[in-house]
């Protein structure tokens, strides 16, 4: 049984400013630096065999700061994890979709990457993971709205209601009948105080 531990990106200038960043290549704010060394902190207490990661700087980076207490782990970029593409967009706010398309702006073909496109990478992704490593545990470093609709495939009766937080954890160990989430979007290192 092979067990994924999800965590999303620390956090960037846009998603303080709640612009969509989609497949935009927007790098982590000093804040979002800072929450990728909690979460590497918190990491390096546990056992992990290979950590993957989106190509897109905001999860690479976050990668990297949790690999580099994590040496020994094989790091691997692999695009499939990369955030879900927002069309025309990225880089809006809310307040700018609803005055360029409307309140009804969700419904208008904008250029979003289809949702069977979103789940079929994702798939893709986590078989290929099962298979060239059985029993072992990977943490994947990649994107909120990709992470969220991922577990809704994985564990289609899980109740994942709220956003995938910055810097959260969560855990899935993969079964052959039914997948488990022993952990969802867990950010308790954002929260320890240091000593």
């Amino acid at each position: 049984m092979t067990t994924i531990g999800f965590i999303r990106h620390g956090v960037t200038a846009w998603n303080k400013e709640g612009r969509a960043q989609g497949s935009t290549d927007v790098p982590l704010d000093e804040e979002g630096i800072q929450m990728a060394e909690r979460v590497a902190n918190r990491m390096e207490h546990e056992e992990w065999d290979v950590i993957y990661t989106s190509p897109l700087i905001r999860a690479k980076r976050t990668a990297e700061i949790i690999a580099e207490k994590q040496p020994t782990l094989d790091f691997l970029i692999d695009k499939r994890l990369g955030e879900i593409g927002g069309g025309l967009i990225e880089g809006t706010t809310e307040e700018e979709r609803v005055a360029k398309w409307g309140t009804e702006w969700r419904k208008q073909d904008i250029g979003f990457e289809p949702e069977e496109t979103i789940i079929s990478r994702g798939m893709s992704f986590i078989e290929d993971v099962k298979e060239a490593y059985p029993g072992k545990r990977i943490l994947v470093v990649s994107h909120g709205g990709f992470i969220g609709r991922l577990l809704h495939a994985l564990i289609p009766n899980g109740e994942f209601a709220k956003d995938i937080g910055n810097t959260s954890v969560t855990v899935v160990e993969l079964q052959e009948d039914e997948n488990l989430c022993h952990l969802f979007n867990c950010t308790n290192h954002l929260e320890a105080r240091e000593v």
